[in-house]
C-alpha cells in the first residue's frame, strides 16, 4: 500500500476540511468544566492536573497518530484489529507502558507546581494521584480503541490518515478525556480516591507486563526511549505556555472593553485545535513522505510539501470563517459588517499562527529524521503543546492591531 507522491490540492482540501470540522465539537469540553466548576472549589488541585490530563493524553494520541498513519503506508500494519502484523501490538503494547510513564511524569510536574505556589498536604497528594492514574487508565481503554477504528476505517475507505486521523482523534479526545477526569474526581469526591485504586492498579500491573515482556524487542525499547525526551521537551513547553497564557489571558482583561465587542472566547478553543490541526496534517504528511523516499530531508525540500501545505491551510481558513458565522449566530449579533470584521480578525490571527506552526511542524520532521530519530515520536506531540501557545500570542497580536483601528 502506498501513497501518491503528490495527491491533489482538492483532496487535501476537502478532507481536511472533514477532519476540522470536528473542531466544532470541541467546545463541548470546555462547557463541561465550566459545568461542573463547582468541583474545583471543593478540591483546588483540581485545576492543577487537569492541563497536565490533556497534555499527557495528547502526547501518547499524537504518538499513536502519527506512528499508525505512517504505517498503514508503508505497509508495516494492517487495516484490522485481529491477526495483525508484529509492529502494530509492539506499537500498541508501548503505548500501554506510555499511558502510566506520562501519567507519573506528568503528576510529578503537577504536584510540584502545586506545592511551589499552593503548598500540598499528603492526602491531597494521594488523592491527585489516584484521580490522574484512574482517568489515564480509563482513557486508554476508551479512547485508543477509538483511534485504531478511526484509523482503520479512514485507510480501507480511501481517505488519509495522515490528514484525517489526527484531527478527528485529538477533538474527540479532549472530549472524552474531560468526561471521563470528570466523573473520576466525582467519584474521588463523594466516595473517596480509596475507590479508584483498582483502576489504578490496573494500569500499573499491565504497564509492568508490557514492560517485563517487550524490554528486549529494539521497536519497543526505541519508541520508549525516544517518548521520554518528548515527555521531556512537551513539559518544557507546557511550562512555558502557562507563563505566556496567564499574561495573555491578564492583558484581555486589562482592555476588554475593546475587546468585548468580539466573541473571542466562544470560538477560542476551536481556533486552537485548527491550528494544531495544520500543523499536524504538514508533519504527518511529511513524515509518510520522509519514510516513503518521495521526500528528502532538507528544509529547502519544503517546496515539494507545497501542496499538503497549501490544502491544509487552506482548509483552515475554511474553518476560521465557518466559527466567525457560529459565534455571531449564538451571540445573536449576526450582521455583514460585523461577520466580515469578526472575520478578517480571525484570519489574521490564522496567518500568523498558521504560519509559524508549520514551519515548527516541518522542521521537527526534518530535524528528527536527520537526526536517525523516528519523527512520529516527536512531530505531532511537540507541535500540538506549541499550537495553543501561538495561536494564543497571535490572537493577542492581532486584537492589539485591531484596536489601534
Amino acid at each position: 500500500m502506498t501513497l501518491d507522491a503528490e495527491p491533489g490540492f482538492a483532496k487535501i482540501l476537502k478532507q481536511s476540511v472533514m477532519a476540522y470540522a470536528f473542531n466544532i465539537f470541541g467546545i463541548a469540553a470546555g462547557t463541561i468544566i465550566a459545568y461542573y466548576s463547582g468541583l474545583f472549589e471543593r478540591a483546588p488541585w483540581a485545576v492543577v492536573i487537569y492541563p497536565p490530563i490533556l497534555s499527557a493524553r495528547g502526547v501518547i494520541g499524537g504518538l499513536l497518530c502519527g506512528r499508525l498513519s505512517t504505517a498503514l503506508h508503508l505497509g508495516t500494519v494492517q487495516p484490522r484489529f485481529f491477526r495483525n502484523t508484529k509492529s502494530f501490538y509492539l506499537l500498541f503494547q508501548a503505548i500501554v507502558f506510555l499511558t502510566f510513564e506520562a501519567t507519573i511524569f506528568m503528576g510529578l510536574i503537577a504536584v510540584l507546581f502545586r506545592t511551589l505556589y499552593f503548598g500540598m498536604f499528603l492526602a491531597e497528594f494521594w488523592d491527585m494521584l489516584n484521580v490522574l492514574m484512574a482517568t489515564m487508565a480509563l482513557a486508554l481503554a476508551v479512547i485508543s480503541p477509538l483511534t485504531l477504528t478511526v484509523s482503520f476505517l479512514s485507510f480501507k475507505h480511501g481517505l488519509d490518515p495522515d490528514i484525517v486521523l489526527y484531527p478527528v482523534e485529538s477533538t474527540v479526545s479532549d472530549l472524552l478525556i474531560t468526561a471521563i477526569y470528570i466523573f473520576m474526581l466525582n467519584i474521588c469526591l463523594m466516595f473517596g480516591s480509596y475507590c479508584l485504586i483498582p483502576i489504578s492498579l490496573a494500569l500499573f500491573i499491565a504497564a509492568l507486563c508490557t514492560l517485563f515482556k517487550n524490554v528486549q524487542e529494539p521497536e519497543f525499547a526505541k519508541t520508549l526511549r525516544e517518548s521520554l525526551l518528548t515527555l521531556v521537551l512537551v513539559s518544557f513547553i507546557i511550562n512555558v505556555a502557562g507563563a505566556v497564557l496567564g499574561r495573555v489571558d491578564e492583558l484581555v482583561r486589562e482592555k476588554e472593553e475593546v475587546y468585548g465587542k468580539y466573541p473571542v472566547y466562544v470560538v477560542y478553543p476551536a481556533l486552537i485545535d485548527t491550528i494544531g490541526d495544520v500543523g499536524a496534517v504538514v508533519g504527518s504528511t511529511a513524515t509518510t513522505k520522509l519514510a516513503l523516499g518521495s521526500l528528502k530531508s532538507s528544509f529547502s525540500s519544503i517546496k515539494n510539501h507545497f501542496t499538503e501545505i497549501s490544502g491544509a491551510w487552506s482548509a483552515s481558513f475554511i474553518m476560521y470563517f465557518a466559527y466567525s458565522i457560529l459565534a455571531l449566530t449564538i451571540k445573536g449579533i449576526l450582521t455583514p459588517l460585523k461577520l466580515a470584521c469578526f472575520s478578517l480578525l480571525l484570519f489574521t490571527v490564522n496567518v500568523l499562527a498558521a504560519a509559524l506552526i508549520v514551519l515548527v511542524s516541518y522542521s521537527v520532521a526534518i530535524i528528527t529524521y536527520q537526526r536517525g530519530l523516528d519523527p512520529d515520536n516527536f512531530e505531532i506531540p511537540i507541535e500540538s503543546s506549541l499550537a495553543d501557545t501561538l495561536t494564543t500570542v497571535s490572537l493577542l497580536v492581532a486584537l492589539t492591531l485591531w484596536a489601534w483601528i
